[in-house]
């Protein structure tokens, strides 16, 4: 994909998102806030240390930090410059932030020093020493909230509304994660459509329980900055301190999943009476159940929700007026005209009537521009009169749609998109493994675990070995449940060659998992 640079005398979107209500608070984490105003202040100082390291306009900057002040100071700064940011997980480790880095061409990476005993800079350094488009490794002690920028260097050019903003990984056939951008005047458009869709309100609360560099957490919080709402950041979820923050700040608004609903909807109604408004992606299969407790024990009405790292989170709600077993069904009304969506037979590319399923497809100001630095995967990824290819099974109703399934073989692990051959390449990368095939099994109350199966060429290779393999090269959440070692996977002569069969490695997975 290509860069636009837009016009000098039109102002970050982005930026000015902070201009109202300047001294409502903009955030909490633990004992700390700030208001608008001193995040926009703080975001500044942090552009200009940027600009004094020779980051500017159409670089990109690599974010690998816990949520809290420091990440969106620097998002912040980096709107305010004309810088991509993309965002890396905390979770990732050395493998996953070599590509990320790799992919992106990132200049420059901006580390934790002090979160959960990780040598993030130690993992930064040995990358800086890979790849030498990674010219600057930025230090920041997340416990002292905002980076102490310094007096740094005068901006010469300023952000717009045209200039990419933010990257949210994804997966896809290649089995490595794809960086999916949009651009500033979006990402302002689409956190003020989800504002109003959810009537988040100045004065608001919207608790952040989910990470910023995934796109719903990120769509949620910046919903609320663009409201003019506060956002309570809880960099590691816990059910208890959620339950605590909505007491102590008075949260009006909480999305997250239906597994991280589950847990906090069992403490005291009293705690969670300020909740108003919610909605829940469904990833271990009791998003009925969820609701329905919800609306018995506080009235609330939560609401099944779709979207992805391409075309924004919070793209879609159904009804909150709706009965229960429609309102909790993923997928729901496009928030804002703009958003359009229809169903297409995947044979023949012809529009298909409401009820009859088949590939659901988006266009609009929501959609990315094309994955970054892959331009074969983004010419894949479009029609060509312009429709993105979600990949998901769905029907319309209505103008909406209910979602129903992942059209190719994806988990969704921990609440994550994840291409099973992101994690088999990584078993490949160990010595002796010949052969390596990963495959889901959902079980209730916890969703997809991924098992993964092994042809080794070396005896002497444990599964403890090849999950210590994983721990210290992938995120915690794509760490198979289990490896079980095979002499040859099940497989069958088909037209277009041999082909692995998966719904009998899937039986075999359960039994794996059922023999623990």
């Amino acid at each position: 994909m290509s860069r636009i640079i837009g016009s000098p005398s039109v102002a970050s979107p982005v930026v000015e998102m902070l201009a109202a209500e300047p001294h409502r608070p903009a955030f909490h984490i633990g004992a700390m806030s700030a208001t608008r105003a001193e995040l926009r202040q703080q975001a500044s100082a942090a552009a200009r240390h940027l600009a004094g390291l020779g980051i500017g306009r159409g670089d990109v900057l690599a974010l690998w930090l816990p949520d809290g002040a420091a990440w969106l100071q620097f998002l912040f700064a980096a709107a305010e410059l004309g810088v991509l940011v993309v965002p890396i997980s905390t979770r990732y480790r050395l493998a996953d932030t070599q590509h990320v880095v790799a992919v992106s061409r990132a200049r420059a990476v901006v580390v934790a020093t002090d979160f959960l005993g990780v040598d993030y800079p130690g993992m930064a350094r040995q990358i800086q020493g890979e790849l030498s488009h990674l010219a600057h490794i930025v230090e920041v002690a997340t416990r002292d909230g905002f980076f102490a920028a310094g007096e740094g260097t005068p901006i010469r050019e300023r952000g717009m509304p045209s200039d990419l903003l933010c990257t949210f990984s994804t997966s896809g056939t290649t089995g490595r994660p794809k960086l999916a951008p949009h651009d500033q005047a979006s990402i302002a458009m689409h956190s003020a459509n989800v504002a109003r869709a959810f009537e988040i309100r100045p004065g608001d609360v919207m608790l952040c329980a989910l990470p910023l560099n995934g796109v719903l957490g990120f769509v949620q919080a910046f919903s609320a900055l663009a409201a003019g709402a506060a956002c309570v950041l809880l960099p590691v979820f816990n059910a208890a301190e959620a339950a605590e923050l909505i007491e102590r700040h008075k949260v009006t608004h909480f999305f997250g999943s239906d597994s991280m609903f589950a847990p906090v909807l069992e403490f005291d109604a009293r705690a969670l009476a300020s909740w108003r408004r919610g909605g829940f992606a469904e990833f271990v299969g009791i998003g009925r159940q969820v609701a329905a407790r919800a609306e018995e024990k506080l009235g609330l009405r939560l609401v099944g929700l779709y979207g992805s790292s391409e075309c924004f989170a919070l793209m879609s709600q159904q009804d909150p007026a709706q009965p229960l077993p429609e309102r909790a069904l993923a997928g729901g009304d496009p928030i804002a005209p703009d958003i359009r969506v229809r169903v297409v037979d995947g044979e023949t590319g012809e529009s298909l009537p409401e009820g009859r399923p088949g590939e659901l497809q988006v266009a609009g100001y929501n959609v990315t521009p094309g994955y970054l630095n892959n331009p074969d995967a983004t010419r894949e990824a479009f029609t060509e009169d312009g429709w993105f290819r979600t990949g998901d099974l769905a029907a319309m109703r209505g103008r909406g749609f209910v979602y129903q399934a992942r059209m190719k073989d994806s988990l969704r692990l921990k609440g994550y998109l994840v291409d099973p051959g992101e994690i088999e390449a990584h078993l490949m990368g160990y010595g002796g493994i010949v052969g390596a095939q990963v495959v889901g099994v959902n079980v209730p109350g916890e969703g997809d675990l991924a098992v993964a199966f092994v042809r080794s060429g070396t005896p002497a290779v444990t599964e403890a070995e090849l999950l210590a393999h994983c721990r210290a090269g992938i995120a915690g959440y794509k760490v198979p449940r289990r490896i079980v070692f095979v002499d040859e996977f099940p497989q069958v002569q088909g037209p277009n060659g041999v082909k692995i069969i998966k719904a009998k490695l899937r039986e075999m997975a359960r039994d794996a998992l059922e023999s623990r």
